[in-house]
């Protein structure tokens, strides 16, 4: 440990190893949900505690924490924004430093020569660069001294994200929350429709914003110090000894709410190679509302855990008189969240409504107004109040995403007094108030009729309300297809999927395909080929058939005959299209695919399994291993990927156990991509027999390329999908 000189009055002392916190923390109640190894990492005290309503309150309070601050400070966050507007309510500076973050760090540094400032945030991908600084290393360290570091967090699986939100201040002080000191988040809790403060870098306004921090010190900050290294040494960064120091760092401007409460901090991590993934925050809401009797209160960006959602129907049926009131925002701040969560809330409010409890939950969404506009309040914070007993604040939303596939933390409070039970209903009254334009003690005076109560608000002409949301709403497509690899419960591996899919074998054979493929294309034009481009010659071939009203059968029936010789099936797609255009080949080769799978999936199944393996050896015993027990994606991945020619997988197929049903899904969501692109690519084939062309080669070109990238997206996907089911 470094031998350094304190400020006058400071004492320094170690940060502990764990055990000696879990000997201090008191033993457990038995009806404590606080559980250390399975809700819980760690249970103890925190000294004090303030909840921080919106960010200009917590800004103001860190701010000042910061100035106080004089030897290390740790910032978590999944982003971070150098001209955050770091101001309090006033929305300016009165202290001496700028009112811009990084900027204010950097003087900070300036002022005291012993302080060190380390930053870890999500190395974001590529989606998000329109709402994030893309440099902002550069734009925090340019200027400063090393003993600022910065770091990204890319230890966590392609799809996951580190999400947690904490600062803490000389192991002596912390702050844990839903907030990231970022742009477009600063807002009072007045929540007024247009505030002069309220705009982003460019000037641009954005809604109001709501959102809410705690602040802790004592054997909860000394732990969240730990929590924050921990996090730090995961993402590869180096982590110097800590010290905590002796003096007080509270705000002098925030009241104590209250103290010696017992808290328990709850993760989700990431299993790696050298630790196992954790899901305490999963088991603490799944205690949390098994432990409830009268109200639940939440606020939530997101809603579309239908885990929790049927954990909650559950609760409300088994105890009749509990009553949950979520409190989210109407829409979200981005068209990929609205696209990646509508869909998935609606999953979540459907729950209750196939349970016929709605009569006693309230989804609602902040809105306020005045004399000419109306504007919904931007819902992000993160919090849970069970029976006035369990206070839980934190980064985690009730998305599936924070129950496995992020980083998170969050903080949840047990009253063990009765100044502790007091001091959270008054707590949720004040939240509740603070968006009807009420203080908490009418709140408290119509709490025997709440949802009444707030239901007449609503209908009223107030300029602030908690309005219902419409549980008929439903996604569109587009949502529907973003929402399970947007919101996934544990992480997407694309990583893994990419080095399942691109063997050597694969690469090999993608880029024999695209040469033979271009190769064709340029023999049309300069090679011998080019004496059958003779209009009159492909006329007779192609085009007389298909004046018949009867080509479409013909050609259906050219698959069946076809794959009972084993011809490529590829070629009759691209013959089909050639001769009968785009749109009627597209139906004709997939009723002919179907009809000729269906043939010989029904061979398949007269011969059986053991004749079939007598007949066909070891490749059907291989194509049956990758189907049996698989089903519907099992058969596409293999129509993606052929392992085997068409008619000997739909011949094995039948052998097998596989449904008729998952086989012609299968087969369905295997071919079509391949049958739609075939089909533009067999016309442009057509085309260029007829009118032989550098134009008309080009364009096979590239109806090639898209074939091709059409196909390896689907196999992509169809890889990820099913190494995510094994």
């Amino acid at each position: 440990m470094q031998n350094v000189n304190l400020p006058a009055g400071e004492r320094r002392l170690p940060i502990p190893h764990p055990l000696p916190y879990f000997l201090r923390c008191r033993l457990l109640r038995s009806s404590s949900i606080l559980i250390p190894g399975k809700t819980v990492w760690r249970r103890c005290k925190a000294g004090r505690l303030a909840i921080l309503n919106d960010a200009a309150a917590y800004f103001a309070a860190l701010r000042e924490a910061l100035l106080l601050a004089t030897r290390q400070v740790y910032i978590i966050g999944w982003d971070i924004h150098s001209l955050t507007r770091f101001v309090g309510p006033s929305g300016h500076a009165d202290d001496g430093y700028p009112e811009e973050l990084g900027a204010f760090l950097k003087a900070l540094l300036r002022a005291k020569p012993e302080l060190r400032i380390n930053i870890l945030i999500w190395n974001f991908p590529p989606l998000y660069a329109a709402e994030r600084e893309w440099n902002s290393v550069a734009k925090f360290t340019a200027g400063a001294s090393n003993r600022l570091r910065f770091c990204f967090d890319s230890s966590l699986p392609l799809g996951s994200a580190q999400h947690q939100k904490i600062v803490v201040i000389d192991g002596s002080l912390a702050f844990v929350g839903g907030l990231d000191l970022t742009i477009r988040r600063w807002d009072t809790s007045a929540h007024e429709v247009h505030h002069p403060q309220r705009t982003d870098p460019d000037g641009k306004p954005y809604p109001p914003f709501h959102d809410v921090q705690c602040m802790v010190d004592g054997a909860a900050a000394a732990s969240l110090t730990e929590v924050a290294e921990n996090r730090w040494r995961s993402a590869g960064c180096t982590v110097e000894n800590s010290v905590a120091v002796m003096s007080d760092r509270w705000p002098a401007s925030v009241p104590v709410q209250s103290r010696g409460m017992t808290v328990g901090i709850a993760r989700t991590e990431i299993a790696s190679a050298s630790a196992p993934g954790v899901n305490e925050v999963a088991r603490l809401f799944e205690a949390s509302i098994n432990a409830a009797d009268r109200l639940i209160y939440i606020e939530n960006q997101f809603t579309s855990s239908t885990d929790i959602a049927r954990l909650l129907v559950k609760r409300m049926l088994d105890v009749p008189q509990l009553r949950v009131l979520i409190v989210t925002p109407k829409l979200h701040s981005s068209w990929f969240e609205s696209q990646a969560m509508q869909s998935g809330r609606g999953g979540f409010i459907g729950q209750f409504v196939a349970a016929d409890v709605m009569d006693r939950v309230r989804f609602v969404y902040p809105s306020t107004r005045d004399a000419q506009t109306d504007a919904v309040v931007m819902v992000h914070s993160k919090v849970m109040i069970v029976d006035d007993r369990i206070l839980r604040v934190g980064s985690a939303n009730l998305n599936n995403r924070s129950m496995g596939a992020d980083t998170e933390c969050d903080l949840a409070f047990e009253a063990t007094s009765e100044a502790h039970r007091k001091y959270i209903a008054r707590l949720r009254r004040q939240l509740i108030g603070h968006f009807c334009g009420v203080d908490e003690r009418e709140v408290a005076s119509n709490e025997a009729d709440l949802f009444g109560y707030l239901d007449r608000l609503a209908q009223g002409e107030r300029a602030k309300s908690l309005q219902p949301i419409d549980p008929a709403a439903t996604a569109g497509s587009m949502a529907i297809m973003v929402q399970p690899i947007a919101d996934p419960s544990e992480p997407l591996h694309l990583d893994r999927a990419a080095t399942r899919m691109w063997t050597p074998r694969t690469i090999l054979a993608v880029s024999g395909l695209a040469a033979a493929l271009a190769g064709l294309a340029l023999a049309w034009q300069y090679t011998g080929l080019r004496d059958f481009t003779d209009v009159g010659f492909v006329s007779s071939i192609i085009s007389q058939p298909a004046r018949s009203q009867f080509a479409p059968l013909f050609a259906i029936a050219a698959f069946v005959l076809g794959g009972l010789v084993v011809f490529p099936v590829l070629v009759l797609i691209a013959a089909t299209s050639a001769a009968l255009g785009p749109w009627m080949g597209f139906v004709s080769a997939s009723t002919g695919v179907l009809l000729s799978a269906l043939t010989l999936f029904s061979i398949g199944r007269v011969l059986g399994q053991a004749r079939l393996q007598r007949l066909l050896g070891r490749r059907a015993a291989r194509v049956q291993s990758r189907i049996i027990g698989k089903g519907v994606i099992a058969v596409a991945m293999i129509r993606m990927v052929p392992i085997a020619p068409f008619s000997i997988v739909n011949v094995v197929a039948g052998a097998s156990k596989l449904s008729l049903r998952d086989f012609l899904l299968g087969t369905v969501l295997g071919m079509a991509p391949g049958i739609a692109v075939m089909a533009a690519l067999g016309a442009q084939i057509a085309d260029l027999a007829r009118n032989a062309s550098l134009l008309n080669a080009v364009l096979l070109g590239l109806a090639i390329i898209a074939w091709i990238a059409l196909c390896l997206g689907v196999q992509f996907l169809v890889t990820w999908w099913a190494g995510r089911r094994t």
